[in-house]
Protein backbone atom coordinates (compact mmCIF):
# COMPACT_ATOMS: atom_id res chain seq x y z
CA UNK A 1 0.00 0.00 0.00
CA UNK A 2 1.40 3.38 -1.02
CA UNK A 3 1.33 5.61 2.03
CA UNK A 4 0.55 9.31 2.02
CA UNK A 5 1.52 10.96 5.29
CA UNK A 6 -1.28 13.52 5.23
CA UNK A 7 -4.09 11.19 4.18
CA UNK A 8 -3.09 8.13 6.18
CA UNK A 9 -4.47 9.09 9.59
CA UNK A 10 -7.89 10.30 8.31
CA UNK A 11 -8.30 7.04 6.36
CA UNK A 12 -7.53 4.90 9.41
CA UNK A 13 -9.75 7.12 11.57
CA UNK A 14 -12.61 6.56 9.10
CA UNK A 15 -12.20 2.78 9.25
CA UNK A 16 -11.99 2.90 13.05
CA UNK A 17 -15.18 4.99 13.35
CA UNK A 18 -17.02 2.54 11.06
CA UNK A 19 -15.81 -0.28 13.34
CA UNK A 20 -17.07 1.54 16.44
CA UNK A 21 -20.41 2.17 14.71
CA UNK A 22 -20.85 -1.53 13.86
CA UNK A 23 -19.81 -2.75 17.32
CA UNK A 24 -22.01 -0.22 19.15
CA UNK A 25 -24.96 -1.04 16.89
CA UNK A 26 -24.54 -4.76 17.54
CA UNK A 27 -24.25 -4.25 21.31
CA UNK A 28 -27.34 -2.04 21.35
CA UNK A 29 -29.37 -4.55 19.36
CA UNK A 30 -28.34 -7.49 21.57
CA UNK A 31 -28.95 -5.59 24.82
CA UNK A 32 -32.17 -3.85 23.72
CA UNK A 33 -34.60 -6.21 25.47
CA UNK A 34 -32.55 -6.30 28.67
CA UNK A 35 -32.34 -2.51 28.79
CA UNK A 36 -36.07 -2.21 28.13
CA UNK A 37 -36.84 -4.53 31.04
CA UNK A 38 -34.87 -2.25 33.38
CA UNK A 39 -36.58 0.92 32.11
CA UNK A 40 -38.72 1.64 29.07
CA UNK A 41 -36.70 4.68 28.02
CA UNK A 42 -33.27 3.18 28.74
CA UNK A 43 -32.65 1.79 25.21
CA UNK A 44 -33.39 5.20 23.70
CA UNK A 45 -31.15 6.94 26.25
CA UNK A 46 -28.30 4.50 25.55
CA UNK A 47 -28.77 4.90 21.80
CA UNK A 48 -28.71 8.70 22.14
CA UNK A 49 -25.37 8.62 23.96
CA UNK A 50 -23.90 6.28 21.32
CA UNK A 51 -25.12 8.48 18.47
CA UNK A 52 -23.64 11.56 20.18
CA UNK A 53 -20.22 9.90 20.61
CA UNK A 54 -20.15 8.66 17.01
CA UNK A 55 -21.27 12.10 15.77
CA UNK A 56 -18.38 13.73 17.66
CA UNK A 57 -15.96 11.22 16.13
CA UNK A 58 -17.34 11.93 12.66
CA UNK A 59 -17.04 15.70 13.15
CA UNK A 60 -13.44 15.24 14.30
CA UNK A 61 -12.75 13.18 11.18
CA UNK A 62 -14.26 15.88 8.94
CA UNK A 63 -12.20 18.48 10.78
CA UNK A 64 -9.06 16.40 10.25
CA UNK A 65 -9.79 16.31 6.52
CA UNK A 66 -10.25 20.09 6.54
CA UNK A 67 -6.91 20.60 8.32
CA UNK A 68 -4.95 18.74 5.61
CA UNK A 69 -6.87 20.40 2.77
CA UNK A 70 -6.68 23.90 1.23
CA UNK A 71 -9.76 24.70 3.35
CA UNK A 72 -7.78 24.44 6.61
CA UNK A 73 -8.77 27.95 7.68
CA UNK A 74 -12.36 26.70 8.08
CA UNK A 75 -11.36 23.93 10.49
CA UNK A 76 -12.73 23.98 14.03
CA UNK A 77 -12.59 22.19 17.39
CA UNK A 78 -8.92 21.25 17.10
CA UNK A 79 -8.66 20.07 20.71
CA UNK A 80 -11.19 17.29 20.08
CA UNK A 81 -9.03 15.74 17.37
CA UNK A 82 -6.37 14.80 19.94
CA UNK A 83 -8.99 13.24 22.22
CA UNK A 84 -10.62 11.25 19.42
CA UNK A 85 -7.28 10.04 18.05
CA UNK A 86 -6.25 8.91 21.56
CA UNK A 87 -9.55 7.09 21.95
CA UNK A 88 -9.33 5.41 18.55
CA UNK A 89 -5.57 4.76 18.51
CA UNK A 90 -5.74 0.99 19.24
CA UNK A 91 -8.22 0.59 16.37
CA UNK A 92 -6.13 2.86 14.14
CA UNK A 93 -3.09 0.63 14.74
CA UNK A 94 -5.24 -2.48 14.14
CA UNK A 95 -6.44 -1.20 10.76
CA UNK A 96 -2.90 -0.13 9.94
CA UNK A 97 -1.74 -3.73 10.41
CA UNK A 98 -4.62 -5.00 8.27
CA UNK A 99 -3.56 -2.65 5.46
CA UNK A 100 0.16 -3.42 5.98
CA UNK A 101 0.87 0.08 7.25
CA UNK A 102 3.62 0.27 9.86
CA UNK A 103 3.03 1.85 13.24
CA UNK A 104 5.89 4.23 12.45
CA UNK A 105 3.98 5.53 9.40
CA UNK A 106 0.87 6.05 11.53
CA UNK A 107 2.88 7.96 14.13
CA UNK A 108 4.53 10.04 11.40
CA UNK A 109 1.07 10.92 10.06
CA UNK A 110 -0.06 11.93 13.56
CA UNK A 111 2.99 14.19 14.03
CA UNK A 112 2.33 15.80 10.65
CA UNK A 113 -1.31 16.42 11.56
CA UNK A 114 -0.30 17.81 14.97
CA UNK A 115 2.10 20.29 13.36
CA UNK A 116 -0.63 21.48 11.00
CA UNK A 117 -3.06 21.95 13.89
CA UNK A 118 -0.53 24.07 15.77
CA UNK A 119 0.29 26.05 12.63
CA UNK A 120 -3.33 27.12 12.21
CA UNK A 121 -3.54 28.23 15.84
CA UNK A 122 -1.11 31.05 14.95
CA UNK A 123 0.82 30.66 18.20
CA UNK A 124 3.54 33.22 18.96
CA UNK A 125 5.74 33.03 22.07
CA UNK A 126 8.66 34.93 23.54
CA UNK A 127 12.04 33.17 23.16
CA UNK A 128 12.16 32.25 26.87
CA UNK A 129 8.68 30.70 26.58
CA UNK A 130 9.93 28.13 24.06
CA UNK A 131 11.44 24.84 25.22
CA UNK A 132 13.41 22.84 22.64
CA UNK A 133 14.04 19.22 23.59
CA UNK A 134 16.51 16.91 21.89
CA UNK A 135 17.17 13.19 22.44
CA UNK A 136 20.57 12.21 23.85
CA UNK A 137 21.25 10.12 20.72
CA UNK A 138 21.77 13.40 18.85
CA UNK A 139 25.12 13.62 20.64
CA UNK A 140 28.06 11.77 19.10
CA UNK A 141 28.28 8.40 20.87
CA UNK A 142 32.05 8.68 21.31
CA UNK A 143 31.84 12.14 22.94
CA UNK A 144 33.23 12.15 26.49
CA UNK A 145 31.26 15.19 27.67
CA UNK A 146 27.98 14.49 29.45
CA UNK A 147 25.27 16.95 28.40
CA UNK A 148 22.00 15.41 29.57
CA UNK A 149 22.08 17.34 32.86
CA UNK A 150 23.88 20.42 31.58
CA UNK A 151 23.87 21.01 27.83
CA UNK A 152 26.47 23.76 28.33
CA UNK A 153 29.06 21.01 28.82
CA UNK A 154 28.98 20.69 25.04
CA UNK A 155 32.29 21.93 23.55
CA UNK A 156 30.69 22.74 20.15
CA UNK A 157 33.30 20.74 18.25
CA UNK A 158 30.98 20.24 15.28
CA UNK A 159 30.97 16.46 15.59
CA UNK A 160 27.18 16.41 16.03
CA UNK A 161 24.15 18.70 15.81
CA UNK A 162 24.09 19.56 19.53
CA UNK A 163 26.70 22.31 19.21
CA UNK A 164 24.74 24.10 16.47
CA UNK A 165 21.53 23.75 18.46
CA UNK A 166 23.24 25.26 21.51
CA UNK A 167 24.56 28.19 19.44
CA UNK A 168 21.04 28.76 18.13
CA UNK A 169 19.67 28.77 21.69
CA UNK A 170 22.31 31.27 22.84
CA UNK A 171 21.58 33.60 19.93
CA UNK A 172 17.79 33.38 20.12
CA UNK A 173 17.19 32.94 23.85
CA UNK A 174 15.03 29.80 23.95
CA UNK A 175 15.54 26.96 26.43
CA UNK A 176 17.44 24.01 24.96
CA UNK A 177 17.91 20.70 26.75
CA UNK A 178 19.05 17.21 25.84
CA UNK A 179 16.92 14.55 27.56
CA UNK A 180 17.19 10.82 28.05
CA UNK A 181 13.46 10.14 28.10
CA UNK A 182 9.96 11.23 29.02
CA UNK A 183 10.60 11.49 32.76
CA UNK A 184 13.28 14.16 32.38
CA UNK A 185 11.24 15.94 29.70
CA UNK A 186 8.21 16.16 32.00
CA UNK A 187 10.44 17.44 34.82
CA UNK A 188 11.72 20.26 32.60
CA UNK A 189 8.18 21.18 31.54
CA UNK A 190 7.15 21.49 35.19
CA UNK A 191 10.21 23.57 36.06
CA UNK A 192 10.26 25.93 33.07
CA UNK A 193 6.51 26.29 32.35
CA UNK A 194 6.97 26.83 28.59
CA UNK A 195 4.08 27.96 26.41
CA UNK A 196 5.37 25.94 23.45
CA UNK A 197 7.60 22.90 23.04
CA UNK A 198 9.63 21.97 19.99
CA UNK A 199 10.72 18.35 20.26
CA UNK A 200 13.26 16.50 18.13
CA UNK A 201 12.82 12.73 18.23
CA UNK A 202 11.73 9.61 16.35
CA UNK A 203 8.11 9.01 15.34
CA UNK A 204 7.27 6.89 18.39
CA UNK A 205 8.67 9.32 20.96
CA UNK A 206 7.14 12.35 19.25
CA UNK A 207 3.67 10.80 19.01
CA UNK A 208 3.65 9.69 22.65
CA UNK A 209 5.25 12.93 23.88
CA UNK A 210 2.78 15.17 22.03
CA UNK A 211 -0.12 13.28 23.59
CA UNK A 212 1.59 13.25 26.99
CA UNK A 213 1.99 17.04 27.29
CA UNK A 214 -1.39 17.92 25.75
CA UNK A 215 -2.97 20.53 26.00
CA UNK A 216 0.46 22.21 25.95
CA UNK A 217 1.28 22.62 22.22
CA UNK A 218 4.29 20.64 21.04
CA UNK A 219 5.75 20.87 17.54
CA UNK A 220 7.49 17.71 16.35
CA UNK A 221 10.65 17.56 14.21
CA UNK A 222 11.74 14.09 13.13
CA UNK A 223 15.36 13.16 13.68
CA UNK A 224 17.48 11.60 10.93
CA UNK A 225 18.84 8.11 11.62
CA UNK A 226 21.71 7.30 9.21
CA UNK A 227 23.10 4.71 11.66
CA UNK A 228 19.79 3.23 12.77
CA UNK A 229 17.61 4.17 15.75
CA UNK A 230 19.04 5.77 18.91
CA UNK A 231 22.64 5.94 17.69
CA UNK A 232 24.45 8.99 16.31
CA UNK A 233 21.27 10.54 14.98
CA UNK A 234 21.10 14.02 13.51
CA UNK A 235 18.49 16.61 12.54
CA UNK A 236 17.79 19.00 9.69
CA UNK A 237 18.92 22.27 11.29
CA UNK A 238 17.21 24.32 8.59
CA UNK A 239 13.89 22.71 9.47
CA UNK A 240 14.48 23.42 13.16
CA UNK A 241 15.36 27.08 12.48
CA UNK A 242 12.27 27.55 10.31
CA UNK A 243 10.03 26.05 13.00
CA UNK A 244 11.56 28.23 15.72
CA UNK A 245 11.29 31.42 13.65
CA UNK A 246 7.68 30.59 12.82
CA UNK A 247 6.59 30.57 16.47
CA UNK A 248 8.85 33.13 18.16
CA UNK A 249 7.55 36.68 18.46
CA UNK A 250 9.36 39.41 16.60
CA UNK A 251 10.42 41.71 19.45
CA UNK A 252 11.08 44.58 17.03
CA UNK A 253 7.39 44.98 16.24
Amino acid sequence: MKENTNRLLPLLMFLSIITVFIVVGAVWKVSYLGLREMAVGLPTFFLGICVLVIAMMTLSLLNTVLVISPLARFSFGHKYIYKIVNMLFPLIVFWGKCLHVSRRSIERSFVSLNNKLIKYRHIKVKPDELLVLSPHCLQLASCKYKITYDVNNCHKCGGCSVGEMLKMAEQTGFHFHVVTGGTLARKLVKELHPKLILAIACERDLASGIQDVYPLPAVGVLNIRPNGPCYNTTVDLTEVKEAINKYIKNEDR
